[in-house]
């Protein structure tokens, strides 16, 4: 189907399904225009979201290390799937893993210098990347955009909690 007659016909329906069809469709095209980017260094998207995360820990919350559960939590990533990313990041020397010295079933992933060398590496361009992904955009376009993008992420965020709690709450009955 052509792009002018998928716009037709998405005038025609219910705004809510090209609006839908539309966010999948931009993540998708993201994910293909950054893997590339990406893999210029090295590793994929979803391991580039580990690295970058255990740097913020270290930068932002002084952490030495992050459990495993915890990256899966700032991650928004099912544990098996962070747990399979480290085991290929620890293979390739960017991150190490040790048993935490509070509790020895949890397992501690922190960055080792070469990653923290790597994420430096990504860092100096990345900027430049995101900037040519949004290029599309005004800078007024791209503030609405993250406007939008934060409030529907926060009505996510809710409606997730909202299905824990009766996933909970069904549970113990």
């Amino acid at each position: 189907m052509s792009v002018t007659k998928a716009r037709s016909q998405a005038r025609s329906e219910k705004p809510v399904e090209p609006a839908y069809r539309a966010l999948i469709r931009t993540m998708g095209l993201l994910r293909r225009v950054m893997e590339p980017y990406f893999a210029k260094y090295g590793i994929s998207a979803s391991q580039w979201s580990v690295l970058r995360a255990l740097n913020r820990a270290e930068q932002e919350d002084r952490l030495k290390g992050i459990r495993l559960t915890d990256l899966s939590d700032r991650l928004l990533v099912r544990p098996p799937s962070v747990t399979g990313t480290v085991d290929r990041l620890e293979r390739t020397g960017l991150v190490s893993r040790a048993a935490s010295r509070t509790d020895q079933r949890a397992k501690m992933v922190r960055l080792t210098f070469t990653g923290r060398q790597l994420v430096h590496r990504v860092r100096a361009s990345h900027a430049a990347r995101v900037q040519s992904v949004l290029a599309a955009l005004r800078r007024d376009e791209q503030r609405q955009l993250h406007y939008l993008l934060d409030r529907l992420g926060d009505h996510l965020e809710e409606l997730n909690d909202s299905a824990n709690s009766r996933a909970h709450h069904n549970g113990h009955k």
